[in-house]
């Protein structure tokens, strides 16, 4: 089964220096048919103003990892953690026992994140951060796992879940397996996915199916969230 959420049904708050759409009910947006997919709590696609930031506050017992569309994001925390991660990379925080962070957007461009939200399945774990590179080639026949929670991939979070990417030259097509269940962005262009039409800022819940199929309509850039029911 596919739910097709566009980028204009979604949930939109701008406090000037941050300026950011909700695929899920966040802080002051609330839809209660919206409340998250599984364990994944929170998709959020912020636009971070050039020299603003999201200011030293906590976490605890979340899974945070942060996808950057454009722009860079610089991250502290009391971990004595520092590092900025670039467009196309990815950062990812496990708040555990309890962290304190900022993002800050230090470029003289705004910058573009999915900031995105994962429950873990291990409480009260001792905190970390780390980021990571991702390639930048065309994807050809597999999406590039980033984040999972077995090991396999570069970054790891405590959740039975797997974040890939997938950067798509115009008329690339492949099969994607689904282990769970999935929530499928476009981060760029658009693409067609069992049918669905999707543009960018689109997010897509993928359930019931065991594989997707998916066709690059233009130069293309996504993520695919395969995350467990609890």
């Amino acid at each position: 089964m596919l739910t097709h959420y566009p980028y204009s049904t979604l949930g939109h708050t701008n406090h000037g220096w941050l300026d950011a759409r909700h695929h899920f009910s966040f802080a002051s947006y609330h839809n209660p048919q919206r409340q998250g997919f599984g364990v994944l709590r929170v998709v959020n696609d912020d636009i971070v103003k050039a020299g603003a930031g999201f200011d030293t506050h906590p976490h605890r017992n979340m899974e945070i990892i942060t996808y950057v569309r454009e722009g860079a994001i610089t991250h502290r925390d009391s971990n004595s953690n520092v590092g900025k991660t670039v467009a196309g990379d990815v950062q990812v925080m496990s708040a555990g026992t309890g962290v304190f962070h900022s993002e800050f957007n230090l470029e003289s461009e705004d910058t573009n994140i999915f900031q995105i939200w994962i429950e873990p399945n291990q409480l009260d774990v001792k905190p970390r951060w780390d980021s990571y590179e991702s390639p930048k080639e065309p994807t050809a026949d597999s999406l590039k796992l980033l984040v999972s929670g077995d090991g396999k991939a570069p970054l790891s979070i405590y959740q039975n879940a797997s974040i890939y990417a997938g950067h798509f030259n115009e008329g690339t097509k492949l099969t994607h397996p689904i282990k769970n269940q999935a929530y499928i962005l476009v981060s760029e262009g658009s693409v067609n996915i069992e049918g669905c039409l999707m543009s960018e800022g689109d997010g897509l819940e993928v359930t019931e199916l065991s594989v997707v199929n998916i066709q690059a309509l233009s130069d293309s850039k996504i993520l695919v969230i395969d995350v467990p029911l609890q």
